[in-house]
């Protein structure tokens, strides 16, 4: 073969795979949706078994902690089998730091409450087979006026990872005022704090606890956060656990794998009754929330500890199935939700907000259900599994809920 013709049969080549390759290329946005998928499995410290567990020292707390309460905590977590039901989070929340930085610019612990400093208590909280949850706040100062991580976001994720910290739980505070901080908007904040946390080295979960002003479920995911709060602080009192609960309606489209809505940490166990407790711990569950236990963990009765470590029912937070529980019927007082699970069962909470107790039911068909012969039904409170040929539900204590697992038999 002559080499003109041979220059000219790798000419006509290239040409055809420089087409073929126009043709089949991938598009720019599904490229990036790629991109952004695979980020999100790589995601720092996410849980692909379902959103985060553990334990939080401020509901129960506040700024009364020290080394020796978190420590005591800790131990209690592994002691009532919390940390096997996968609560596994110890997150220290705000008050730990001294009242100024050290000569480097770096946080450092309160020398009064947190003498031995924060690595040695992350390394006590690691031993247990746990994980070390810090705090700090989007603005200058925390909500209780310590020194937070504004403008010093590379600093300070770099030392959290130098004590082995795996959450951070980040505020909105910029003053112990309560001050929202002003200037970049929230998203500009956490997105800052986030690349940090990826640039450290070290796979840390970012809580984004904007409170749910700015609607955070709409960019939190993307500025690196694995949850994110949709709500202000909770309060142990039903008028604020309700209140909390109904804005979390519609917001079920944006809680996915890696990256879930947040109505606050868990009041059981904080002065609610066993009606209140199972409402609340039956409703964030069905929400795929985290959960993070906010009360005396070494004090423990038996309701709050029923509660927390009901298996069922934590069975259903895990399960992301087909996607965060919803409210199916609003009846006043009464209400239903349903959430899709993974095995083609669904998960069903007949509420009551009354004062009184009341009849809720649901037919099998409304919560979607196929339509069947007969149905299982697990009570996910009492363990009752009778089989149902009809309207699911019954009478429902005041506060209280009848929580469902039903499946449907051929």
């Amino acid at each position: 073969m002559t080499s003109r013709r041979w220059w000219f049969l790798s000419a006509v080549l290239v040409l055809l795979i420089g087409v073929t390759a126009w043709f089949v290329r991938p598009d720019r946005a599904e490229l990036a949706r790629a991109g952004q998928a695979r980020a999100g499995q790589a995601r720092a410290g996410q849980d692909e078994a379902g959103p985060p567990m553990g334990w939080n020292s401020w509901n129960r707390f506040g700024c009364d902690i020290d080394e020796q309460l978190i420590r005591g905590q800790a131990d209690a977590l592994v002691a009532s089998g919390m940390r096997d039901a996968g609560y596994t989070y110890v997150v220290v929340d705000d008050c730990w730091m001294a009242d100024e930085r050290d000569a480097g610019g770096r946080l450092q612990a309160d020398p009064g409450t947190f003498p031995s400093g924060m690595k040695a208590l992350g390394d006590h909280i690691h031993a247990q087979g746990l994980k070390f949850g810090i705090y700090s706040s989007a603005g200058s100062r925390t909500c209780e006026g310590r020194p937070a991580s504004r403008d010093h976001e590379e600093v300070d994720a770099r030392t959290f990872a130098e004590w082995g910290v795996d959450f951070l739980k980040y505020d909105y505070c910029e003053s112990k005022a309560g001050d929202r901080p002003t200037g970049l908007p929230a998203r500009d904040r956490y997105r800052k704090m986030g690349e940090a946390l990826r640039a450290s080295g070290r796979p840390i979960v970012l809580s984004v606890v904007e409170w749910g002003d700015e609607k955070p479920w709409e960019w939190a995911h993307d500025a690196g956060g694995t949850m994110w709060r949709t709500t202000r602080d909770i309060k142990p009192n039903w008028p604020n656990i309700t209140g909390i609960l109904d804005q979390q309606v519609g917001l079920e489209r944006y809680a996915r794998p890696g990256g879930w809505n947040d109505p606050d940490m868990l009041q059981v166990g904080n002065g609610l009754n066993e009606d209140e407790n199972q409402f609340h711990m039956t409703t964030w569950c069905l929400l795929n929330a985290p959960l993070m236990a906010g009360n005396d963990l070494t004090a423990m009765d038996r309701i709050t500890s029923g509660a927390l470590l009901n298996r069922a029912l934590l069975d259903v937070q895990r399960d992301f199935g087909g996607g965060q529980g919803r409210r199916l019927r609003d009846d006043g007082d009464t209400e239903v939700w349903v959430k899709g699970m993974s095995d083609g069962s669904v998960a069903v909470a007949l509420l009551n907000r009354g004062d009184e107790a009341a009849s809720v039911t649901a037919a099998a068909s409304e919560v979607g259900l196929p339509a069947a012969g007969s149905y299982r039904v697990l009570d996910l409170w009492n363990g009752e599994q009778p089989t149902t040929p009809g309207p699911l539900g019954g009478d429902v204590a005041a506060h209280g809920v009848m929580a469902l697992r039903v499946w449907p038999l051929r």
